[in-house]
């Protein structure tokens, strides 16, 4: 009768992992494994840790702590400087047709007036070529998807900020007011979870959290204005998205580490400076 040939090759290598009472040497628990079962382990655990670590730093306020991640103020500054940028190229194109009526006027010939500028410049689009004008506007659209989430609309709104109708963003007290030098924006007091709604049609250019100022959210809107929602509950409008006024954009908390309880903190920027929105907004 043949014994059966139990080679070092077909034997599985087993392990006991224990722990074991050194008092009394009674095992308390241990767990068996094999080197496959082992290395499986140890991957599938790293996988997770790996899965953890990058959820905790996209989702989490967590991301800000990286070197060369912009924050809130470096992105609100940006639209700030964009909003500077856009005024100050209307204020240029004002100035070159002020000095070219101006030179027209002294050397004695017809000022150019504004309605024939547009006159011609509808005649000359019109006479243009129609394959010309349709490869502009093909890359006029891939200009456009490829600009960044900051873009500024470039629409105009002749009507002053004084003609302008907002919609009241709260029912609230207003706690402390607006001081164009110390405090350029106005904390208005109501119960936590109350509703925050959009005080004009507009994009939204920034929803995120911030250290100091919580969950914030700011609005570009028509006419060279930004509004800023700050120290919110919660942000009930994503980055790109479009409002209409009247719609809710956040519910009203405390959050942010320089908050003193539940209020909305309220920003109006009209052409890149800070103005009173007590003076328009009824509260």
């Amino acid at each position: 009768m043949e014994k059966p040939n139990n080679t070092k090759d077909n034997q599985v290598e087993n392990f006991r992992l224990s722990l074991v009472d050194d008092m009394t040497h009674r095992v308390l628990w241990f767990r068996r494994f094999s080197r496959v079962r082992f290395l499986v382990t140890v991957i599938s655990a790293a996988v997770v840790l790996l899965i953890g670590i990058f959820c905790l730093i996209a989702f989490t306020p967590i991301r800000t702590f990286i070197p060369g991640y912009p924050d809130a103020r470096s992105k609100r500054q940006a639209i700030q400087n964009a909003m500077r940028i856009d005024s100050l190229e209307t204020q240029i194109l004002q100035w070159e047709l002020y000095t070219e009526n101006l030179k027209r006027v002294v050397s004695g010939e017809e000022p150019v007036r504004l309605d024939s500028l547009i006159k011609r410049i509808s005649q000359e689009r019109e006479a243009a070529d129609p394959a010309f004008l349709a490869s502009r506007d093909s890359l006029l659209r891939a200009r456009v998807q490829e600009e960044e989430q900051f873009r500024i609309p470039q629409s105009r709104r002749d009507l002053p900020i004084e003609g302008i109708h907002f919609f009241t963003p709260l029912k609230g007290v207003i706690s402390q007011g607006f001081d164009a030098r110390k405090h350029p924006y106005l904390d208005i007091t109501a119960p936590a979870g109350s509703v925050v709604t959009a005080i004009l049609d507009g994009t939204v250019v920034f929803s995120d959290w911030d250290e100091d100022a919580g969950y914030t959210l700011a609005i570009q809107h028509n006419g060279d204005l930004l509004s800023i929602y700050q120290n919110n509950q919660k942000l009930l409008k994503g980055t790109g998205e479009r409002v209409t006024a009247g719609m809710p954009v956040a519910l009203v908390g405390g959050s942010g580490s320089l908050t003193t309880g539940d209020h909305l903190h309220l920003e109006l920027w009209y052409r890149g400076t800070a103005v009173d929105p007590a003076k328009y907004i009824s509260f």
